[in-house]
């Protein structure tokens, strides 16, 4: 898998996967997802692409404090590979060169598979409630 940012011609090929991956939400318009993060650090937005074809993303934004990483997808036809796991590596480290201390990351509790997926790669539930408000509806 070749890992590279996010580039506008991939818009279509990364919708179709957040798709396919059971990622979108009628409440979050993937389309100003993509172009609120291309506002903002649009370098943490990468892209992975095998023959030419967009298999896998990751999302990530960094504000000084802590990281949030979005949007880790793997096309279910590439998983068991170590993609996720090479693009999560890689946005940890464009993480480190920035200084961040820790990433946070959001996976909804019925999700046990991403669950298991995450703890293999060392992160642990943090003891906190996540709240939040919506401040522009999509």
């Amino acid at each position: 898998m070749k890992i590279r940012s996010y580039r506008a011609q991939d818009e279509e090929a990364v919708i179709a996967l957040w798709k396919q991956c059971d990622l979108l939400r009628p409440w979050n318009d993937p389309v100003r997802d993509i172009e609120r993060k291309m506002g903002e650090q649009p370098e943490l937005f990468l892209i992975g692409e095998l023959d030419g074809t967009v298999m896998a993303t990751a999302m990530a934004g960094f504000d000084g404090h802590r990281a949030w990483v979005y949007y880790l997808a793997v096309a279910p036809s590439h998983r068991q590979r170590s993609y996720g796991r090479a693009l999560m590596e890689r946005i940890e480290e464009r993480l480190r060169e920035r200084g961040c201390p820790k990433v946070n990351l959001l996976v909804r509790s019925s999700n046990r598979q991403v669950l298991d997926f995450y703890h293999r790669l060392g992160y642990r539930q943090d003891d906190v409630v996540c709240l939040g408000r919506r401040l522009i509806p999509d």
